[in-house]
Formats: structure tokens, sequence, C-alpha cells
């Protein structure tokens, strides 16, 4: 028992921060959930950016998703402060007796400070100081050893005397009733069945995490020449769409493009009705173990430990003659491209491919 233990009978209101990108948004899921389960009466609101909204609307533990302007940064001074100071008055009008903050931002702090509810959670971070620590009512302990981003951010809950339980830990992601119906419609006009198709989701919003478009290349022509169809997918960047080009151009077979197409909710609903999910360490990929879809994902200078698929069924490649992996850098040397993932050959992944549709 945690001698200092929230009482969760004294809290009508809380609030989730997570202030990062898409796949780190999704990862909070299970904090929702299973705060709702120990405590069903709480009403549980989030704060993300307001480009990640879409990992977590229509969850249903979720009551409120209040969203910062990613751009609001760039904003003139009087702009930006209005929209600061409106969302400070929306949050305020809620009166949250508890906040938990996932990550080490300041911003999360400051609004701790002024909204001041009866408790308030955040991760131990030392090098943020003594003005850090009296922010918050209960610090979790930062596992200095690898471990699964999910089970850090339930740390918080842990901390507080909430025990999630193994129900509790899985990935909700809702595409929500449009989403579904347009891809069915999208899906049927191509003539593709549900789990009649493989998804490929080749690029990353950072492309020293992605593969070689030559390789992708091999690999969906030796996918069709298998028999399977395969779905391309990519985010509308400029960057994303020229890889995509690059990987079509190479192919011999015609795997269907769907590339910029797609909302976040409707590559939900794609890949939830694919036999299994190709791509590396990205949103995408996390978004497939959300919906259960089995999933072969390339790793390079990222930690699969910390990041790899959650609770669906995975095979994770990664380089053998790279001891320096995980380095976490954007690239060798810094140079944006990881020789970890551009090694890898096409045969490995897609012999880890046919052994995850063996066992599905």
């Amino acid at each position: 028992m945690v001698p200092d233990a929230v009482d969760l009978a004294a809290v009508a209101r809380a609030l989730v921060i997570k202030l990062r990108h898409h796949g780190d948004v999704l990862l909070t899921s299970p904090v929702f959930a299973a705060l709702k389960a120990a405590a069903p009466h709480v009403e549980i609101d989030a704060l993300v950016y307001d480009d990640t909204r879409e990992m977590l609307t229509l969850h249903p533990a979720i009551h409120t998703v209040h969203t910062v302007g990613r751009q609001w940064r760039q904003l003139a001074p009087p702009r930006k402060l209005a929209a600061e100071m409106g969302l400070v008055r929306r949050l305020a009008a809620r009166r949250y007796d508890l906040v938990i903050h996932l990550t080490d931002s300041p911003r999360g702090a400051a609004l701790v400070r002024m909204l001041r509810p009866r408790y308030a959670v955040a991760p131990d971070e030392p090098s943020r100081g003594r003005v850090w620590k009296r922010a918050f009512t209960h610090l979790y302990k930062l596992v200095r050893t690898r471990r699964h981003t999910v089970e850090v951010h339930l740390d918080a809950l842990r901390r507080i005397g909430v025990q999630p339980g193994e129900a509790e830990r899985g990935l909700v992601l809702v595409a929500g009733d449009e989403a579904e119906a347009e891809v069915q419609s999208r899906l049927a006009a191509l003539g593709l069945p549900e789990h009649g198709f493989v998804h490929v989701h080749p690029t990353s919003r950072w492309m020293f995490k992605s593969w070689p478009a030559e390789r992708n290349a091999e690999l969906i022509d030796a996918l069709a020449a298998r028999g399977e169809r395969v779905v391309l997918t990519a985010a509308p960047s400029r960057v994303e769409r020229e890889m995509v080009e690059r990987i079509l151009a190479a192919c011999r077979s015609a795997p269907v493009d769907l590339t910029g197409q797609l909302s976040l909710k409707g590559l939900a609903a794609l890949t939830r009705r694919a036999k299994l999910f190709v791509g590396v360490d990205s949103a995408p990929m996390h978004i497939a173990a959300a919906m259960g879809t089995p999933v072969v994902a390339l790793f390079g200078p990222t930690g699969e430990i910390e990041w790899q698929p959650w609770r669906t069924p995975h095979r994770v490649i990664v380089s053998d003659a790279h001891p320096c992996r995980p380095c976490g850098n954007d690239g060798c040397g810094g140079g944006k491209v990881s020789e970890c993932l551009t090694t890898i050959p096409a045969a490995r992944v897609l012999a880890a491919i046919e052994a995850v549709l063996a066992r599905a």
C-alpha cells in the first residue's frame, strides 16, 4: 500500500497531460483506461497538441480532449498570450482535483501551479530542480533500465496507489463510424476484402528511421510474387510523398497507393482490416498495434524495448552487425542516414512476414 496514496473518492475530475507526438500520445491510452477502472466516477480529460488529438478522441474513458496549438509559438505575442490564457481559463473551469503530467515539460509544471489541483503527479526529474519538485504532490521514479514506454506511463498511477489490471494495459484507439465507413467503401471499390491485404507504411516523420526505398520496393514485389495484395500509405508531407514515389518507380508490381488520402482515424480503420502491418518505428506502427493487427517492424537507432509494438503479435527486426544501436541519433554521426537500417536485407523482412502470417 502506498503511504500517501491519492484518495480517489475525493477526486471528481482529473487531467492527463502528454504534449508530445502522435505515437507518444497513443501510448498513454492505457493510463485513462486504468484510472477509469479504478475510479469509474471520475471525469478524465486529456491535454495534448492539436495535431495529435485523434489519437485519443472517442476513447471511452476520456471526457474531453483539450488541445494546445503546436503553431502557437509562431504567433505574434498578443495572439499567443490570448491563446494560452484561453486554454488556462478552459482548464480552470473544470476544477481538476488531480493532474497527471507524463513528461518533464515545464509547461505542465506551470499549469499545475495555475490550476492548483489537490493532487499533482509527474516524473521525478532531478535535473528540473527544486521548483519542479514543489509543483507536484507526487513524483514517480524513473527506472534507468530499459522498459516499455506504456509501463513507464502507468508508473504515474502506481505512484498514487492505482495498480493497473492486465485488462486495462492495452492500447485504445477508436476509429469511429465515419472513418470505418469511408475505408470500407474505399476497399470495396478496390476489390480488397477484409484481411485480404498487407498494409505497408514505409515512412516516419523522421526519415532517418526509414528503410531505403529500393528495399521497400524489393519487399513489395516479393509479397506480390507470393500472391499478396499490398496497400501502401504515408503522410501527405513532401518528403514522405517523394519517398513513396521512389518506391513506386522501383516496383515491378502495382501496390495500391493511398499516400496522403487518409486521416489518422482512417489509417486506423484501414490497418484494422489488414492481415499484417509492415513498417518502421512510427505512429502508424503503434496504431496497428492498437487495432490488434499483427506487425513486422524495423528498428534502427531507436530502442525496440521501449517502443516495440505493444500487445499484438509481432516481429521486430534489428541489425545484428551494429552494436552501437540503439544510439538515438538522427542517423550515423547525425548524417540523417542510419546504416543499422539501410543494411537490413529484404529477405530478412520477408522471412519475418512469413513467420507472422503463418502464426496468425
